[in-house]
C-alpha cells in the first residue's frame, strides 16, 4: 500500500525552490523559509511567480514527484514529471480501448454511475439535516431524478447517451445546490455553474477546488503508468488531461463540493477572501487560497473505509487507489471498473 504523502503548496510570489541535498529548500528573498525532504512529498504545486531550479526539477522527476504550475488564481498551466512508470502494454491497451466505441461507453458509464451516486449522497445528507419543508421537498425530488438516472445507467448504452444522462444529472444536482448553502446567504449565492471565468463567490471556490483536485488525480494517473491525456468520457483535446478529468468526476462531491460547502457554512471563508476583477470574474485572493488549501489538506488526511476494497485509508489515497483499480481493469484483472461511491 502506498503511503499517503503530502503536497507542498507554494503561493508566496517571488519564491524560489531549489534542491538542497535530498530535500526541497523554499527560499523567499534569498532566505530559506522551509526545507522539506523529497521522500515526504507526492507533489509540489506552485501558484503564480514561483521558480524552480533545474536540479530540483530533475530530482523531482527521478523521485516521481510531479511539479504543477498554476496561475496565481488557480488555472493549471503545466505539469512537470519524469518518464511514465509501468508497463507500456498498459498504455497501449488504454489507447486501444479509447478508440473502441463500446469500451469507451462502458468506462464512461461506470464513471458517471460513481459521480451521480455521490451527488445523490450529498443531497440525501443535506435533506436529512434540513428543517425547511420546501427545501427538503426540492432536494428529494432531485434525489428521485438522480435515482432514475442511476437505474437507467445499469444497462449497456452508447457513449452519447451516457453523456446526455450525465449532463442532465449534473444540471439537476446544481439546480438545488444553493439549498446546501446555510450561512452567509446574502453573499454566497449559487444560481448556475460558471467557469473560465467564475462569476460569483461559490463558483470561484468550486473552480479552485476542482483545479487542485485535478492536479492530484493527474499525478495519480501518471504514477500508475496511465496516460492522463487519453480519456473515455472526456475525449481527446490538445492540452486536456482527459483520463484525469474522467477519474476526477466521481471524486468531485467528496473532495470539492463538500469542502466548499463546509468552508461557507462554517464561515471559515468570507467575501473578503475574494477579489472581483473589472471583467466581472470572481477569484480567490491569497488569504482565500490559503484557507481552501488548509481545509483540502485536512480533508485528505481524514480516514475512510474504501467501499470496494473494504480497507481503511486516508481520503488523499483515494485518487491513487482508483487509478490502480482502473489499471487492473485495463489489464483484465477486474471485470469492470469499480467507481468510488460514498456510503
Amino acid at each position: 500500500m502506498k503511503h499517503h504523502l503530502n503536497t507542498l503548496f507554494v503561493m508566496t510570489q517571488g519564491t524560489y525552490l531549489k534542491k538542497d541535498g535530498e530535500a526541497v529548500a523554499v527560499k523567499v528573498q534569498k532566505q530559506t523559509r522551509l526545507r522539506v525532504p523529497l521522500i515526504n512529498l507526492s507533489g509540489i504545486v506552485c501558484f503564480g511567480r514561483v521558480a524552480c531550479s533545474p536540479p530540483l526539477l530533475g530530482a523531482c522527476a527521478k523521485a516521481g514527484v510531479a511539479v504543477s504550475f498554476f496561475t496565481e488564481y488557480g488555472r493549471l498551466l503545466s505539469v512537470a514529471h519524469g518518464f511514465s512508470p509501468g508497463n507500456v502494454l498498459l498504455r497501449r491497451t488504454q489507447y486501444r480501448w479509447a478508440d473502441d466505441p463500446q469500451k469507451s461507453a462502458d468506462v464512461a458509464r461506470a464513471i458517471v454511475l460513481g459521480k451521480i451516486a455521490n451527488c445523490r449522497s450529498v443531497l440525501q445528507r443535506a435533506a436529512r439535516e434540513q428543517e425547511n419543508a420546501t427545501v427538503v421537498r426540492d432536494l428529494k425530488q432531485v434525489v428521485e431524478r438522480l435515482t432514475y438516472v442511476l437505474q437507467t445507467l445499469r444497462g449497456p448504452m452508447n457513449l452519447d447517451l451516457v453523456r446526455g444522462l450525465e449532463g442532465q444529472a449534473s444540471a439537476d444536482y446544481f439546480s438545488v445546490f444553493n439549498h446546501l448553502i446555510l450561512a452567509q446567504k446574502d453573499r454566497f449565492v449559487f444560481t448556475t455553474r460558471s467557469r473560465r471565468p467564475p462569476r460569483d463567490h461559490v463558483n470561484a471556490l468550486l473552480s479552485f477546488l476542482y483545479a487542485i483536485l485535478l492536479a492530484d488525480v493527474r499525478g495519480a494517473c501518471e504514477a500508475t503508468g496511465l496516460d492522463s491525456a487519453v480519456g473515455f468520457l472526456h475525449r481527446d483535446r490538445p492540452g486536456r488531461p482527459g483520463l484525469a478529468l474522467d477519474l476526477m468526476e466521481e471524486l468531485r462531491p467528496l473532495l470539492a463540493d463538500r469542502i466548499a460547502l463546509t468552508l461557507i457554512n462554517r464561515q471559515q471563508i468570507k467575501p473578503k477572501d475574494f477579489v472581483v476583477q473589472p471583467s466581472g470574474a470572481v477569484l480567490l485572493n491569497e488569504s482565500g487560497r490559503r484557507i481552501v488549501l488548509q481545509e483540502y489538506q485536512a480533508k485528505k488526511n481524514e480516514t475512510i473505509t474504501h467501499p470496494f476494497l473494504n480497507e481503511k485509508m486516508t481520503i488523499g489515497l483515494v485518487p491513487h487507489i482508483q487509478a490502480r483499480l482502473f489499471a487492473r481493469y485495463l489489464r483484465g484483472d477486474l471485470e469492470s471498473y469499480p467507481p468510488f461511491m460514498l456510503r
